[in-house]
């Protein structure tokens, strides 16, 4: 049986392609011919990401095998002497920013298989159960506490939270097929959809879009650590996990307040699971030993970020608590080694040889010229947060805007760090807007406890919160450090 293909889905990539290649003969004298024509397979490669012909990892390969064909660059790096005069296509897989996302599913996948992330969750849910208001911020602490390591923010909420969630509703009675919603499921399942968007800001491996952003930032020059992305937003990250909830519970109130059934479900669940489990603990020492490292990796040169997921996935083969048939059958790893590895590398030609990327700064920095950086940065966080609601993937938001804007950035003046992070979190927090704008959202949204409507209207509200909170707050606190 045949794949389905969107073939429609080809129309307009290729349109604008054929046509930019066409116009060749007209581009900026600056602009290399070979530098135009990653240029326009670029866009289209870009456009073909939101128009989906197939999942992005199909695009990428067809694109990498135009690149190739049409000799834009070589398939292996050409040498002159013991220098690299034009890197080959085969480099595209030497970048450490995919292995890492990579290597950090793995780390989330021992999470689920050893069951470490039910029991931590169902901990949460016995300490903090006794009103429903404690188990919001219980689901939100959960998903506070493993999104360091799980970069796929969907399996996140809909694998490790949700189920705790969907039983915690049903215990109480709670069930949109009967239209019982409104009692507890519709309040826990909206509050962890926006706790998922705020964890997901916090840490650079807590969701892929993220770590997309880094990769095209350093693709642009710009090196974002581990800890310097946790710095930048670990106030107003915090202070949304502390407010969110409240905020969720007044305007979206549930109508059970007290819940001290749920300790005792909790701890029922908890029996059944049984003592600590050796795996559990050996997972635990393995998560606690990465985000260590992870630490250090910023400030200390011999400890490589990308070596530290390596290292976290090695010992979880070793231990045992993963075998090589769980790795290779990791197939969101893969997925993101393959179509990121040709996305950032198509970026960092458009950069480094084609003329591009110089000849796009010169025109934007004449065009804004005379307008405050702090003016123009905030537009682009607007433009950014908003535009969002035209996509229904974050990632394939992040690889269309996200070099462009900060290119945009940089050229008005904006310090480059400080527009790269601000930039990084908001596409993070531009996830909070509509049902369809993530892997989170659709999980979530999915089973019904929250109508379209109210969905919406406070998603709109909380994205007026988050850009206050991030933009003017985050902002003074990364200028308090430095940024």
């Amino acid at each position: 049986m045949l794949s389905k293909v969107n073939y429609k889905g080809f129309i307009l990539p290729l349109v604008v392609g054929i046509v930019l290649w066409l116009l060749t003969p007209l581009k900026p004298a600056t602009i290399t011919v070979a530098g135009w024509h990653m240029f326009a397979l670029f866009l289209a490669t870009i456009i073909a990401c939101i128009t989906k012909p197939m999942p992005i990892a199909g695009v990428a390969i067809i694109s990498y095998v135009i690149m190739i064909g049409a000799q834009i660059v070589p398939m292996a790096s050409v040498m002159k002497g013991n220098t690299i005069v034009q890197k080959g296509a085969l480099s595209a897989f030497a970048d450490s920013t995919p292995w890492t996302i990579a290597m950090a599913y793995m780390i989330a996948r021992g999470f689920v298989k050893t069951g470490l992330g039910r029991r931590i969750a169902l901990l949460f849910v016995r300490a903090f159960g006794k009103k429903t208001l404690g188990l919001g911020y219980s689901m939100s602490f959960i998903d506070l506490i493993i999104s360091p390591a799980t970069p796929s923010n969907t399996a996140r909420s809909g694998g490790v939270v949700y189920p705790i969630i969907e039983s915690l509703a049903h215990t109480f009675g709670s069930d949109p097929k009967d239209g019982t919603e409104r009692k507890i499921g519709s309040y826990l399942v909206y509050n962890e959809f926006q706790a998922n968007t705020i964890t997901s800001s916090l840490f650079m491996t807590a969701s892929a879009p993220n770590v997309a952003a880094v990769g095209l930032a350093e693709a642009n020059g710009v090196h974002i650590s581990w800890f310097g992305w946790l710095a930048a937003a670990i106030v107003p990250g915090l202070i949304a996990l502390l407010v969110v909830p409240f905020i969720i519970y007044k305007m979206y109130p549930p109508e059970i307040k007290e819940t001290p059934n749920a300790r005792n479900w909790a701890q029922g669940q908890l029996d059944e699971m049984g003592k600590m489990k050796n795996s559990e603990k050996v997972m635990m020492g393995i998560f606690i030993l990465a985000l260590v490292l992870w630490m250090l990796s910023s400030f200390m040169p011999a400890i490589n970020a990308t070596w530290v997921a390596f290292l976290a996935t090695a010992l979880l083969l070793v231990t045992g608590i993963l075998s090589t048939k769980d790795i290779l059958n990791e197939t969101g790893a893969w997925n993101v080694v393959v179509w990121f590895s040709i996305l950032i590398f198509m970026a960092g030609q458009l950069s480094a040889t084609g003329g591009v990327i110089p000849w796009l700064q010169a025109t934007i920095k004449s065009s804004i010229g005379g307008m405050s950086p702090m003016v123009v940065m905030a537009i682009l966080v607007l433009v950014y947060f908003y535009s969002h609601y035209f996509f229904a993937s974050s990632t394939a938001h992040v690889v269309a805007m996200y070099a462009p804007l900060l290119l945009i950035a940089k050229s008005a003046g904006v310090p480059v760090m400080f527009a790269a992070i601000m930039l990084g979190m908001t596409g993070a927090i531009f996830q909070s807007t509509t049902h369809y704008s993530s892997g989170p959202a659709t999980a979530l949204f999915a089973p019904g406890y929250v109508k379209q409507g109210e969905w919406w209207k406070m998603s709109f509200v909380l994205g007026l919160f988050y850009l206050v909170l991030y933009g003017v707050i985050g902002g003074l606190w990364m200028t308090a450090i430095g940024i």
